[in-house]
């Protein structure tokens, strides 16, 4: 053979091993760097705000992000976003907030969904109390019941419809304890002040079992559907923490486990 020909043969057994070594040279190369994590800041109405903090844990735990959250009546989150309050995402406790935000152009309607529907009960933490709850409130003897704010509070614009459908709304105003929100309309029943509550099912219901006390499920015909919606702020624009944790609301794990904590 030729010099030529074996300088040939040579450069063509080179590119063979060079080439069968390339796969496994891609396979110990290392990784790019993973993403920094991201924080959020996300508002939370107030009867979804223990519910949030259980999944924003999940989340991190899983995306390596960090997501705080403050909670407050509806119309208190609005209110604090008009004045500046560097939110990323907002978790509404009704579907008008959101897209109101959006109107006003501090959110971004393309990332509105709505992530639960609630549901309003009579409660008391007298087991024995509300035995009967509909014949309670149609024509029972109230002394105090406690509402959340129905100006700021979308559960308690609820409340205040299901007593103007049983047309007591006037009788009982006297005797209504309001809260800011419903947490603290809830922790009026429990501390005593009010024997009884129109609250979400969801401050009522532990994470596990049956609710505490006695409570009663308002029907739903008795006043607007409690649609709760969230939406993606305009500052939370380039955050991928808010964004991912809006997806994560809709993945089919999280939205049976929102289910199973009071929520349709």
């Amino acid at each position: 053979m030729t010099q030529g020909g074996w300088l040939a043969k040579l450069l063509t057994l080179a590119a063979a091993l060079l080439l069968a070594a390339t796969p496994a040279l891609a396979a110990t190369a290392p990784a790019g760097p993973k993403p920094a994590p991201v924080t959020a800041r996300i508002a939370v109405a107030a009867n979804f705000a223990d519910v949030a903090r259980q999944l924003a844990s999940e989340y991190g735990r899983q995306s390596g992000h960090r997501i705080t959250i403050s909670s407050a009546s509806t119309g208190k989150l609005y209110a604090q976003i008009h004045n500046g309050a560097p939110f990323d995402a907002l978790l509404s406790a009704d579907a008008s907030t959101p897209r109101l935000l959006v109107n006003e152009g501090l959110a971004d309607g393309s990332t509105v969904q709505d992530y639960a529907t609630g549901r309003l009960v009579l409660w008391s933490r007298d087991p024995n109390l509300v035995r009967n709850g509909e014949a309670l409130l149609r024509q029972g003897n109230i002394g105090k019941l406690a509402i959340a704010n129905p100006e700021l509070a979308p559960y308690g614009a609820a409340a205040r419809e299901t007593l103007q459908y049983l047309r007591r709304w006037t009788e009982l105003q006297p005797r209504l304890v309001i809260g800011e929100n419903v947490g603290q309309a809830a922790q009026f029943v429990a501390s005593g002040a009010a024997p009884l509550g129109l609250l979400p099912a969801s401050l009522v219901r532990p994470a596990r079992g049956r609710p505490t006390g006695s409570a009663w499920e308002v029907p739903a015909a008795w006043h607007a559907p409690i649609v709760q919606s969230a939406v993606l702020l305009r500052h939370g624009r380039g955050n991928a923490a808010a964004r991912g944790f809006l997806r994560y609301l809709q993945s089919p794990a999280v939205r049976a486990r929102i289910r199973s904590l009071g929520y349709d």
